[in-house]
């Protein structure tokens, strides 16, 4: 099911993948470079609801409107404040998330939307080459139970360079920004893919 969604920062869309006894919201959003095709984001909404979550794959309106550069991060974190309304509705806990800038998005908003947790995927802990312009304050200032799922080969932060704090991690062996891994790899992709939903599920399970 597809939904439009007026904010202040344009029109936003999301696409609605319903667990038949949901006791969970999970709202997914995409990256600056990319939408909710994103192979990860869609392996989520095929996989949880069969786990009790309804997944909510969310279209900034800078991608509904089809730009493609990502506006600024103050007009991204609009676009989420004036989705919120339509994924609380549902009178479920609502865990904010999202990839790259938009696990960025979902770390930033989450404590003054009253997001149940957090899930940063790829999360962005600085520009390539550049770990000096470090975001660890957006991570560590969620304020709620956060899971980031990282690549291990991630050119914007490789597992071990995020700091110590108030947040479990998934590892994706050799994983890079976009989960993919390369053909020697003692994985494959789609192994890659099922560590990412196993961690997932299994978090969520958790959080009650």
């Amino acid at each position: 099911m597809i939904e439009i969604v007026e904010t202040d920062a344009g029109t936003a869309r999301i696409t609605w993948h319903k667990a038949k006894k949901a006791r969970l919201v999970l709202a997914l959003s995409h990256g600056a470079g990319g939408g909710v095709e994103a192979r990860d984001l869609q392996a989520l909404a095929r996989v949880l609801p069969g786990h009790g979550v309804t997944v909510a794959l969310v279209e900034q309106p800078w991608r509904v409107a089809g730009k493609k550069v990502a506006p600024a991060p103050r007009t991204l974190d609009t676009g989420w404040r004036g989705i919120w309304p339509a994924l609380s509705g549902m009178e479920l806990p609502v865990v904010s998330g999202g990839r790259s800038a938009g696990a960025r998005v979902a770390c930033r908003t989450a404590a003054e939307l009253g997001a149940h947790a957090v899930l940063a995927l790829s999360f962005p802990l600085h520009p390539p080459g550049r770990p000096e312009k470090s975001r660890a304050g957006e991570l560590l200032g969620a304020g709620v139970p956060t899971l980031v799922v990282q690549g291990g080969n991630d050119p914007f932060g490789r597992p071990e360079e995020f700091p110590k704090g108030d947040f479990a991690l998934v590892e994706v062996p050799y994983g890079d920004h976009g989960f993919t891994v390369p053909k020697r790899a003692e994985i494959t992709g789609e192994r890659a893919l099922e560590i990412i939903t196993e961690g997932v599920v299994e978090w969520v399970a958790s959080l009650g």
